[in-house]
C-alpha cells in the first residue's frame, strides 16, 4: 500500500509538471453565450439568416479566412456582393485585410457592420476594441453627446480606451429576458420600405450602461447619412456612407438579424431591403466567421479554448493515473534459485583456482598427491616419501612411453615449464588404474 501511495504522489506530480509546461492559462469563451456566426443555432447566431435568404434563392457563403486578396477569389463577383461583419470582433483584423477589403468596397460592393454600440448582447461583452474595429473597417467613430447626470465620458469607451472591462462586466446584471430596443425609420429610404420598427436585445444592463446618446463622426471629407435612430434614447442607429462605388452600412444594433431577433417585427424586411438593394447579378450574401473565431485554418488561441480539448486532457490523465497505479509492477518478483549441487561448487572451485594458480606449481601439487597414492602399491617400508619411480619401472603394466612423458611432465613441472594439465591427470588416472589391477 505504501508503495502504491508513493506513485500516486508521484504521478500526480509529474502531471502538475506537464500542465505547468505545455497548458496555457487565459480566460476561455464562456460555454453558454453563442456568437453571431453561420454556424450556430442558438440565440445569438446568424443561421437563420443565412437559412432563409438561402431559401429565398440568395446565394450564400460563411467567410471562414482572412480578408487577404478578397477581389481574386474566383468564385465571388467582382461587384455586387454583400459583406456581413459583427462588431466587436474575437480575431483582430491586420493591416492587409484592411487593405483589401477597401479595394474590394470600392470595386462596388457592400458592407454591412452590425455593430453592438447601443445594445448589450451576451457575445459582445467583455470584449474590448469595437471603436477602433469600427473606424477600421468604416472610418466612422462614435461619441457620446449626453450621459444622465454625469458628464460626456462613455462608459464602454473608456474601458475600450483602458482594456480594463472589468469595472463595466462588474458593474453590469444579467437579466432574466432580454431587454428590447427599438429601431424606427428617420424617413423614407429603400432600406426601410415596409419598415415600421425593428427589434434589438440586449441581456445585460445596469449602472455601467446608462441610455446613451450617439452621434456618429465623420472624417473632413467624408459623408455619412442617418436613416433610422433608436426610439428609447433618440440617437442614430443605422448609417449608410458610399466608398467608392461601393457602400459602407452601419447598424448602431448588433442583435438585428441574429436567430431569436430576426423574426420580430420587421427585422426580416429590413434584412430583406438591404440584401435586394445590395446585390448584383451573380452576387452572394457573404456572412464573416473568421473574425468571431471560426476558421478553416488553425487558430491557436481558439484551440486553447476549447473546453473539448481540457476534456480530452482529463480523460488520459485519468488512464494514465489508472495505468500506472494498477496496471504497473511496482516491485520485482523475488527470484528463488536452487542450491548449488557438489559437482557444481567443485567446478567453481576449480575454475576460481585456475585463474589464480600457475600450470607448474599445480602441476608439482599432483606430482605429491600421485606419489602419495602410489605407497599403497609399494613392497617397500611405508616411510619412504619423494617419487616411487622404481615401481613404475618394475611394472609390466605400464609402458615405456607413459613413463617417458610422466618424466618429461615431471621435469617440466619442477623446471618452471608448460604442462598440459589435462592430459597429466588423464595420464596419472591410468597409470593407477593399471597398478591396480
Amino acid at each position: 500500500m505504501r508503495e502504491r501511495l508513493i506513485t500516486l504522489a508521484c504521478a500526480l506530480g509529474a502531471l502538475l509538471l506537464f500542465i505547468t509546461l505545455f497548458v496555457r492559462s487565459g480566460e476561455a469563451e464562456r460555454p453558454d453565450v453563442t456568437l453571431p456566426t453561420t454556424a450556430e443555432r442558438g440565440a445569438n447566431g446568424l443561421l437563420g439568416a443565412q437559412a432563409w435568404l438561402a431559401g429565398e434563392r440568395v446565394v450564400t457563403r460563411a467567410v471562414r479566412e482572412r480578408f487577404d486578396n478578397l477581389l481574386e477569389r474566383p468564385e465571388l463577383a467582382r461587384r455586387g456582393d454583400l459583406l456581413v461583419v459583427s462588431l466587436p470582433v474575437a480575431t483582430p483584423f491586420t493591416a492587409r485585410e484592411l487593405r483589401s477589403l477597401d479595394a474590394w468596397l470600392r470595386a462596388g460592393n457592400t458592407l454591412l457592420v452590425l455593430a453592438a454600440i447601443a445594445d448589450r448582447p451576451d457575445w459582445a461583452m467583455g470584449r474590448a476594441g469595437l471603436e477602433e474595429d469600427l473606424g477600421d473597417l468604416t472610418g466612422l467613430s462614435y461619441q457620446t453627446v449626453r450621459t444622465p447626470g454625469r458628464g460626456t465620458a462613455s462608459p464602454r469607451r473608456a474601458a475600450d480606451r483602458s482594456g480594463d472591462l472589468g469595472a463595466v462586466r462588474g458593474a453590469a446584471r444579467r437579466l432574466t429576458e432580454p431587454q428590447r430596443s427599438t429601431l424606427v425609420g428617420n424617413r423614407a429610404h429603400a432600406y426601410l420600405a415596409g419598415v415600421r420598427q425593428a427589434i434589438a436585445l440586449s441581456d445585460y444592463a445596469g449602472r455601467a450602461f446608462p441610455a446613451l446618446a450617439w452621434t456618429m463622426e465623420v472624417p473632413r471629407d467624408g459623408f455619412v447619412l442617418c436613416l433610422a435612430h433608436g426610439r428609447e434614447s433618440g440617437a442614430g442607429a443605422l448609417w449608410v456612407r458610399p466608398r467608392g462605388a461601393g457602400r459602407v452600412i452601419v447598424s448602431g444594433f448588433g442583435s438585428l438579424f441574429s436567430n431569436r431577433a430576426l423574426g420580430l417585427a420587421d427585422n426580416a424586411q429590413l434584412l430583406a431591403n438591404i440584401v435586394g438593394a445590395s446585390l448584383g447579378a451573380g452576387g452572394r450574401v457573404l456572412f464573416d466567421d473568421e473574425h468571431q473565431g471560426l476558421s478553416d485554418t488553425y487558430d491557436a488561441a481558439r484551440f486553447y479554448s476549447d473546453p473539448r480539448l481540457y476534456a480530452t486532457l482529463g480523460v488520459l490523465a485519468a488512464l494514465w493515473l489508472a495505468w500506472v497505479l494498477g496496471g504497473t509492477r511496482l516491485r520485482l518478483p523475488v527470484s528463488r534459485t536452487a542450491a548449488p549441487r557438489e559437482a557444481q561448487l567443485v567446478r567453481a572451485t576449480g575454475l576460481f583456482l585456475a585463474r589464480v594458480l600457475s600450470a607448474p606449481a599445480a602441476a608439482q601439487r599432483m606430482f605429491e598427491h600421485f606419489f602419495r597414492r602410489l605407497r599403497t602399491h609399494a613392497a617397500g617400508p611405508l616411510e619412504r616419501s619423494g617419487p616411487r619411480w622404481e615401481l613404475l619401472e618394475h611394472s609390466a603394466r605400464i609402458s615405456r612411453a607413459d613413463l617417458e612423458q610422466l618424466r618429461a611432465w615431471y621435469a617440466a613441472a619442477h623446471s618452471g615449464g608448460s604442462v598440459p594439465l589435462g592430459r597429466l591427470h588423464n595420464l596419472m588416472i591410468r597409470i593407477e588404474r593399471l597398478l591396480a589391477a
